[in-house]
């Protein structure tokens, strides 16, 4: 039976928040590779296959607020959700010093399987569910790695993303600061890619966002998963409460 591209959770609550995970499982479908991108198993508990903890922090999260959550149920590596269709890095072939085999002479034939299978389907499950009212606010949640091979250790514990708009990403991160949290302001990455899935649900239909980044580390197992839930939630409905969004 072949599994669906997406998991949603909570379809019918009511909440305002939409949570969103992009890389919330490692799972290969088995038409690709025969379920096997030809890495070593332990590559694919790694950061560069999905984000470590971040699926069980966007269910936990959105639980508590009432509101749904949409999750991918593929790896990052077969094709990555968060690319535009026509970004360079959609298959990657070389990750975090990690060659990905299945990806190396991956055609367009198979190239526009995987979009057609996956991503598209993923796509169209989140733009339904921000489209389902007009006040929806999106929550995407990542993970990141403390530290890439050959470059130094990253200190923050939580990074918080945004592009041109930081309506919620500014008060947000003042707040966790206040924690006396250390807080990446758009790092560890930068906050935007065109084309990427806060640009395509919530940037261009001027839907209030913020992308919020856990370091792995803090989230790797339940407990750690539970205690940033319960601590950004009530951040969250501050937050948003207070902006006048």
């Amino acid at each position: 039976m072949t599994q669906p591209s997406f998991h949603i959770d909570g379809a019918e609550r009511a909440g305002r928040w939409l949570f969103t995970c992009d890389h919330a499982t490692n799972r290969v479908p088995d038409w690709v590779g025969g379920g096997d991108l030809g890495l070593h198993p332990s590559d694919m508990e790694r950061h560069i296959a999905f984000d470590i903890g971040a699926a069980a922090v966007t269910r936990k999260l959105a639980g508590a607020m009432d509101s749904p959550a949409v999750l991918s149920n593929f790896s990052r590596l077969v094709i990555d959700p968060n690319r535009g269709e026509d970004d360079p890095t959609l298959l990657m072939q070389l990750y975090d010093g990690t060659i990905i085999p299945a990806n190396r002479h991956a055609d367009a034939a198979e190239r526009e399987r995987r979009l057609t299978e996956l991503h598209r389907p993923y796509h169209a499950a989140y733009a339904d569910l921000a489209r389902r009212h007009d006040s929806v606010v999106v929550c995407a949640i990542h993970s990141f790695t403390p530290q890439l091979k050959g470059r130094p250790t990253r200190p923050w514990e939580i990074g918080v993303l945004y592009a041109g708009d930081d309506r919620l990403a500014r008060p947000f991160m003042a707040a966790c600061r206040d924690q006396g949290w250390c807080v990446g302001d758009n790092e560890p990455y930068v906050g935007h890619l065109p084309g990427d899935a806060v640009d395509r649900h919530a940037l261009r239909a001027g839907r209030p966002n913020v992308l919020i980044e856990l370091r792995n580390d803090l989230i790797a197992d339940d407990a750690g998963q539970t205690l940033w839930a319960d601590r950004l939630a009530p951040i969250l409905i501050d937050v948003l409460a207070t902006s006048g969004l």
